[in-house]
């Protein structure tokens, strides 16, 4: 299991070596906050929502202060607004009430902001801090650490234990970026192109497999 991680990192590498978090951010703020508008849409619209966002709010001050009703129309088109207002205030309550406004730099304080689960942490983490405490899991990392043989799980945090287990630490956080460039790119949800994929004959998912 260990080496076939390490061909999947290895072939990945080269078939996207732009592989990267697709969410634009200039602090750990920003990137808390694009990551909590990312929930049920995509990173190109909250690209488009956080150019505009990031310019009137500034501090954990400014969207805690922030009129409710401004602030959900200011992010109405990331979807589910209202509840991500809500959330974002209640984050940025906490980050001013415990964190001295500042986002935490360890998972442990991540996971007690209101509504941050292990994902959101990892993404905050890894691409703010360069700190790889765990292993993103988002739907293109749990599809394909399953097509992959990576792990069996059903639920993600199960999965990220499982390729906890088999990548190498120092590849945590590069491991989520490739698997999730290869994810949109190749290995879609509904139809997986796996006659062009560099993966086939070492994916069991593969009609070309190779035992």
């Amino acid at each position: 299991m260990k080496v076939r991680a390490l061909q999947i990192i290895e072939r990945l590498e080269r078939e996207h070596p732009d592989a990267k978090i697709a969410l634009e951010f200039s602090n750990p703020l920003e990137l808390l906050v694009a990551t909590i508008l990312a929930a049920q849409c995509t990173d190109e619209r909250v690209n488009q929502v956080t150019r505009s966002l990031f310019k009137k709010y500034r501090t954990a001050e400014d969207y805690a202060n922030a009129d409710l009703a401004t602030l959900e129309q200011d992010i109405k088109p990331t979807g589910f607004y209202r509840k991500k207002a809500e959330r974002l205030k209640e984050v940025c309550r906490t980050l001013i009430e415990r964190f001295n406004s500042e986002v935490p730099s360890n998972m442990n304080d991540l996971l007690s902001l209101p509504g941050v689960a292990r994902k959101t942490a990892n993404i905050v983490l890894s691409n703010a801090f360069g700190i790889d405490e765990g292993i993103i899991v988002d739907t293109h990392v749990f599809r394909l650490a399953r097509r992959l043989g990576l792990s069996q799980s059903k639920t993600r945090e199960k999965v990220e234990r499982d390729l906890m287990e088999v990548v190498p630490k120092e590849k945590w956080g590069r491991f989520a970026d490739l698997l999730i460039f290869h994810g949109r790119r190749v290995c879609n949800a509904r139809k997986p192109r796996c006659e062009v994929c560099v993966l086939k004959d070492i994916c069991p998912s593969s009609s070309t497999f190779e035992a």
